[in-house]
């Protein structure tokens, strides 16, 4: 399975031929969130009619709630849910962990570890965890070398074959923890995207692009 992810486009969406152009075939795309900047919602739903399908989506903190509902109509919503495509199980959530701007989605670290915990019960095979958060320690630094991503998603971390996540755009890149691939695409709206190929023995490797 070769997947495109994306992430952070925040309503600029004019570099996305090129990414769909340097991804070649794909047999879906994981989009980690902020699909716009506080909207427009309809902003998104252009977007996912380019995208690769299917679509497994979550929304950013920048994105309004009613993206959720969007996402549902679409069939790409992947929040709070979780999805089989073959033997890999696709497991999301959305917004992030509580930050100082009161941005639209945001979510206690305790209210996303009782999500991740729910949705991991009885799931068995290789499992991807799609996050707009990533995981605190893990391609999440900011200027200042402070460390802003999600507790609840990096205590739970071992649990995953693959994370995809975004909404740090300084900390495009790889990283791994134990077994488990961590991929930050960095950010669609200046070009930036990822491919994570996940093999038959689910295997998971992920590539910048």
């Amino acid at each position: 399975m070769r997947l495109l992810a994306v992430t952070d486009f925040h309503n600029t969406f004019d570099r996305l031929p090129d990414i769909l152009e340097r991804a070649g075939k794909v047999d879906g795309t994981l989009m980690a969130g902020d699909f716009t900047q506080f909207g427009p919602t309809e902003q998104a739903k252009a977007l996912l009619e380019k995208l690769p399908r299917p679509v497994l989506a979550v929304p950013g903190n920048c994105d309004q709630k009613d993206i959720i509902d969007l996402l549902r109509e679409e069939d790409a919503n992947l929040h709070e849910n979780k999805i089989r495509l073959g033997n890999v199980t696709f497991i999301g959530i959305g917004g992030s962990n509580p930050t100082p701007f009161n941005t639209p989605i945001e979510f206690s670290e305790e209210h996303i570890k009782a999500e991740l915990e729910r949705l991991l019960h009885g799931v068995t095979g290789p499992v991807v965890l799609l996050s707009h958060a990533p995981p605190k320690g893990h391609v999440d630094e900011i200027p200042g070398g402070i460390h802003v991503g999600s507790t609840s998603v990096a205590e739970l971390a071992p649990k995953f074959t693959a994370i995809v996540c975004g909404h740090i755009h300084e900390s495009r890149g790889i990283s791994h923890l134990g077994k488990t691939v961590i991929v930050n695409p960095g950010p669609a709206s200046i070009g930036n995207a990822a491919i994570l190929e996940i093999d038959d023995s689910g295997h998971a490797k992920a590539d910048l692009i």
